[in-house]
């Protein structure tokens, strides 16, 4: 099979992810991108910020337009993000690639098991202003670091932390995935690193497509049964990754 063709599939499949799900289709993006397409670590972890923002945009205009985005809770949040997405992402490229493969793998298996677990509402009125700063930060961290949107931990930190019901979670993470994207990629942008766009444009015009499908997809399919099989999905990825690398 060639790579274009592998960048169109994996892209597709990512789209359908991020757009039912507000997240976790970046998680995805890496390890297709590794072991289908053969890009380094790093240079997976670059192009998977580039597919993910372009993507996380598509998919935020469907959701704002239903009026399913909070903006000011997600710029908040997200702007507690943007300085540590910018520092790992500049640190990112000086780590050795087993590491970097090997906190991927770890990442990707809790945010499986965090999507297996149901996600806490508090009472109105129990905002906490300092979780949600910590949260933010910690997202942000992430995301500059290995690559990912991370909407697997923006929409449960969303929920329970913020009290946003779900469905204006998943449009409001893909707000604040869209931001800490665009800064860890700011920070990546004088490494030099060249990356094989006959290959990131076409996975990503494929995730975009997808991201659309994904959002109807998930008005057929209930949330939770779609969540469930993604995590699924998630926890082998994230055990082959681990396996690979450790044996």
């Amino acid at each position: 099979m060639t790579a274009l063709v592998l960048a169109l599939v994996a892209g597709a499949v990512i789209g359908l992810a991020l757009g039912g799900l507000g997240g976790g289709g970046s998680v995805l993006a890496v390890p297709a991108l590794i072991y289908l397409l053969h890009f380094t670590p790093a240079e997976a972890t670059t192009a998977s910020l580039v597919i993910v923002t372009l993507t996380s945009v598509t998919a935020l205009v469907g959701h704002a337009r239903e009026g399913n985005v909070a903006w000011r809770t997600g710029l908040l949040f997200a702007a507690a993000g943007i300085v540590p997405a910018m520092l790992a992402g500049a640190a990112s490229g000086h780590l050795p690639q087993t590491l970097l493969t090997v906190a991927f793998a770890v990442i990707a298996a809790l945010a499986a098991l965090r999507m297996l677990r149901p996600a806490r509402t508090p009472p109105p009125g129990t905002v906490h202003t300092g979780k949600a700063g910590a949260a933010g930060a910690g997202l942000g961290a992430v995301t500059g670091f290995l690559g990912v949107g991370g909407g697997f931990l923006a929409v449960p930190a969303l929920v329970s932390v913020l009290g946003l019901a779900m469905r204006a979670a998943v449009g409001t993470s893909l707000l604040v995935i869209t931001i800490n994207s665009l800064a860890a990629l700011g920070a990546r942008a004088g490494t030099g690193m060249q990356l094989d766009w006959a290959v990131v444009a076409p996975f990503t015009a494929a995730a975009i497509l997808g991201a659309w499908d994904g959002k109807r997809l998930a008005k057929k399919i209930k949330g939770k049964t779609l969540q469930r099989l993604f995590a699924y999905v998630l926890l082998a990825v994230a055990a082959f990754m681990l396996v690979d690398v450790l044996l």
